[in-house]
């Protein structure tokens, strides 16, 4: 099977006022996504548009999944790509590495439900593969 583009992120330093340029140009961001059922923020907004899943966190969430995270000089972007299985994670890795392309995160299984890894491309940006596990 072959690697499907499935998840993009983006690290925001303000959440609300980011979804609300998002939600106007188009994407279905209902008003309030940032809030839970008691009003309180949220760290995580995800909508599926086309069925690619768009997400927005907060550097707050992005430093708890990475404590040494610094907000980039660039791009605040994250791209996935969905593999079949786990094994596929591995060896897409595998692969990758042969071609002399950078594995930054080695396979493992991640508390959030996946195999999940990360690959750096040649310019720089880290491009996650992932399997959900079963």
């Amino acid at each position: 099977m072959p690697l499907t583009l499935n998840y993009l992120s983006f690290v925001t330093a303000d959440l609300p006022h980011t979804l609300a340029f998002y939600r106007a140009l188009g994407l279905p961001i209902p008003d309030g996504a940032h809030l839970d059922a008691a009003g309180e923020p949220q760290d995580h907004v995800e909508v599926t548009q086309g069925g690619l899943r768009i997400a927005w966190e907060t550097e707050a969430l992005a430093r708890q999944l990475d404590p040494a995270w610094t907000p980039p000089s660039g791009q605040r972007m994250g791209i996935a790509f969905q593999a079949g299985s786990s094994a596929e994670v591995d060896e897409t890795c595998g692969r990758m590495t042969a071609l002399s392309f950078a594995v930054t995160a080695a396979p493992c299984d991640a508390f959030w439900g996946q195999r999940y890894a990360t690959l750096q491309d040649p310019d720089g940006n880290s491009i996650d593969v992932f399997a959900w596990l079963q």
